[in-house]
């Protein structure tokens, strides 16, 4: 298993670099399904993990110019503010164990299951291509997106490239290849915020594997660039959305006790 895990690791690398997203969608359940690590302190290596990754992605944006740093700044703001307060104050005052319907959960098994449902909705929306009409949005519409981007990436250790993007696309208008470049550069500022607000977990970081499968990924990235030009972009998407359904619905099943 912990071989598999170090392929998956370089996969996860190579959905970054081809689509600029999916890679915290699918680090979270590799470390807790795979390497058996707890949940809450996955979202924290997922952080690190990606944020390392994305820094090595927006490098490659900033060289080749393709960095739009207008719209990093409108829309990358309001995200890296909510992503350090909601690590910060938010993720610390949820407990260990939640009442439900009467019925007691672990706050592990509640994450996984809203990590399960917003891998659903990153599956969907990757498949169908959601289009919005391009038109001039109002400031506090892109306000709350970055907000609720940042919130997202806080609580559940997920990079929000699959939001970012269609953000960018459909709200900025900006190209697919500007719109990965600008998603890889936010969500390494985010990831980086996420972890500076949730500082105390660091020391907790099995640092062995944690730099082993971040090292892996950059070298899945780095594959991702070289073949992003020799594969169609929304064929390939569509086959990563199903991917990710799939294990959306192994998590479920997991944490429902079905297998």
């Amino acid at each position: 298993m912990f071989v598999f895990g170090l392929i998956l690791a370089v996969f996860v690398g190579i959905t970054l670099g081809l689509v600029g997203s999916g890679g915290s969608i699918l680090t979270v359940p590799i470390f807790v399904y795979v390497f058996g690590v707890d949940p809450v302190l996955a979202t924290a290596y997922s952080l690190f993990a990606i944020g390392a990754t994305s820094i090595i992605g927006g490098v490659k944006g900033f060289i080749h110019k393709d960095v739009d740093f207008d719209k990093l700044l409108k829309f990358g703001i309001p995200s890296m503010i909510s992503v350090f307060l909601t690590r910060k104050f938010i993720v610390p005052l949820i407990p260990d164990h939640l009442n439900l319907f009467g019925h007691t959960v672990a706050q592990e098994v509640v994450l996984m299951v809203l990590f399960a449902i917003l891998m659903l909705f990153a599956a969907y929306a990757m498949f169908q291509e959601i289009s919005i009409p391009h038109t001039n949005f109002p400031f506090l519409t892109i306000l709350l997106k970055g907000v609720f981007v940042g919130s997202v990436t806080g609580i559940v250790g997920a990079g929000g490239g699959f939001l970012i993007i269609p953000a960018l696309t459909n709200f900025f208008n900006l190209s697919m290849k500007k719109a990965v470049a600008t998603s890889l550069v936010l969500i390494a500022i985010n990831s980086i915020l996420g972890l500076l607000g949730d500082w105390r977990r660091i020391e907790l970081f099995d640092w062995n594997l944690l730099l082993l499968y971040t090292l892996l990924t950059i070298v899945g990235i780095f594959i991702g660039f070289f073949i992003s030009n020799k594969i169609d972009g929304m064929k390939l998407k569509r086959i990563f959305s199903m991917g990710i359904m799939a294990v959306a619905i192994f998590v479920l099943l997991t944490e429902f006790g079905v297998i």
